[in-house]
């Protein structure tokens, strides 16, 4: 009888040989919860679209903040919902503002023990939904956008945010925002940037998170998602313009994009596991069709072998609670 020359399965043999050789690990430090605040809510409303994720009351935010840094998550990604809304997104600069308050309240919770991060971006002020303002012929303008941005970094940093995450895909939107910053004072503020964020189908739940007023779509501003290459002409755009951390969004549909990233990338590299990976995943497991957990960290995983260092993810707390017990 002839026999293997090679046995690779002598290294899955047991559960304890599985984890001496595992290759990748996430740890609950790689991991950021995006965290949604409405304005007037005076509890947390869940979202219909996203189950076991809420819009969150000021209350409600404190002390998920807490229980993040508790859980020794790497982060959190704060992002706010208005009462009122206007072309201009007036409310993203208002200091007092639902998400520039929000980050202060969230720093005097949790100080420095997990980095408070905010998103940049004008389609959650804005009363048509986009991620600039727009021009005559309802086009987003993308340099009186980028007025807006340093306005708004200024505001983020002064609330007390560690990492400032522009999000809208301007073009020049990461030499705006670090110049602003350093103008005013902020040079220890570092920009997370959304540096290759894709047109995506997979957003959906996210456009009920933040009750979203968007008619039409991005297309002409976020990536075309037939498109490879350009991600890293995108990354390294804002790596020249200073970027501390690049993005790319969504995550395990553009997994090939984020490896090659990683691989080019002399900064950390995060990856955003979206609104639609999370409902599909949590949907099939509602009917019995797959095992949450093990499609949850499955899911996870896939992210972080393909080459993030951080993963923003709606499931970080249950992970973290997951690998507690164990």
């Amino acid at each position: 009888m002839s026999f293997p020359a090679q046995r690779p399965r002598r290294l899955r043999s047991t559960p304890a040989m599985r984890r001496l050789v595992a290759e990748h690990r996430v740890h609950r430090s790689d991991l950021i919860l995006p965290l949604f605040v409405k304005e007037v809510l005076n509890e947390p409303q869940p979202i219909a679209s996203m189950p076991g994720v809420v819009q969150h009351s000021s209350d409600s935010l404190r002390r998920a903040a807490a229980d993040a840094a508790a859980a020794g998550l790497g982060g959190v990604m704060l992002f706010g919902i208005p009462a009122r809304r206007d072309p201009r997104g007036s409310g993203s600069v208002d200091e007092n503002g639902i998400l520039n308050r929000s980050i202060r309240e969230v720093r005097a919770e949790v100080g420095d023990e997990l980095v408070v991060m905010s998103d940049l971006c004008l389609d959650e002020f804005t009363d048509h939904g986009h991620c600039g303002v727009l021009d005559g012929q309802g086009r987003v303008d993308n340099d009186a956008t980028l007025e807006i941005y340093a306005e708004m970094a200024v505001a983020q940093a002064s609330a007390g945010a560690h990492l400032l995450g522009p999000s809208g895909m301007m073009d020049g939107q990461v030499a705006v925002v670090r110049q602003a910053l350093d103008e005013a004072g902020f040079q220890d503020a570092g920009v997370l940037a959304y540096a290759a964020k894709y047109a995506s189908a997979f957003y959906g739940p996210f456009r009920d998170a933040v009750d979203s007023a968007l008619q039409g779509d991005r297309r002409t501003y976020q990536m075309d998602s037939a498109n490879r290459r350009e991600a890293l002409l995108e990354v390294e755009l804002d790596l020249q313009e200073g970027a501390d951390m690049v993005m790319v969004k969504p995550a395990m549909s553009y997994l090939d994009v984020l490896a090659d990233v990683a691989e080019i990338s002399p900064v950390p590299v995060a990856a955003y596991q979206i609104s639609g990976e999370y409902a599909m995943i949590e949907a099939a497991a509602a009917n019995g069709w797959i095992d949450r957990r093990a499609a949850i960290e499955e899911s996870v995983l896939s992210i972080k072998r393909a080459g993030a260092d951080s993963i923003l993810t709606y499931w970080a707390m249950e992970l973290a609670q997951w690998q507690e017990q164990r």
